[in-house]
């Protein structure tokens, strides 16, 4: 598996959002974000219908090393959240960019995911 899969799009908080039906993508941290945080044993996400601005927190992903903030990296509507990962929180590290993602979300601008890094800049910035 690559591990910045170059079909993604990344932020600089270590999310990425993959384009999915129209204007509705999905969003979930990277696998670098994973293993840095180690074993997540709770997961908080927004709910459906709450509203996010890219930038702010939206969510806290808890390891067993500390508490992180999930920041939105675009701005919309939370149409969908991983209910997998109430039960399944370790499902993240096991597999961050597949059954792993966090929320969906209905795009409120298109160009929000223009704005983020592709996968060689991601990994430039993780220095990978």
């Amino acid at each position: 598996m690559t591990r910045f899969p170059e079909d993604l799009k990344y932020s600089e908080e270590h999310e990425w959002v993959r384009a999915g039906n129209g204007s509705t993508v999905r969003i979930g941290i990277t696998d670098y974000a994973a293993e840095a945080l180690g074993d997540i044993v709770y997961v908080s996400l927004p709910t459906v219908g709450e509203e996010v601005a890219a930038g702010d927190s939206c969510g806290e992903l808890e390891s067993t090393k500390s508490v992180s903030d999930v920041f939105s990296p675009v701005a919309g509507v939370v149409t969908a959240v991983n209910d997998v990962l109430a039960d399944s929180p370790e499902t993240v590290n096991g597999d961050p960019y597949g059954d792993g993602w966090l929320y969906e979300v209905e795009l409120s601008a298109e160009s929000d995911v223009d704005d983020l890094m592709d996968s060689d800049a991601y990994a430039e910035l993780v220095g990978e």
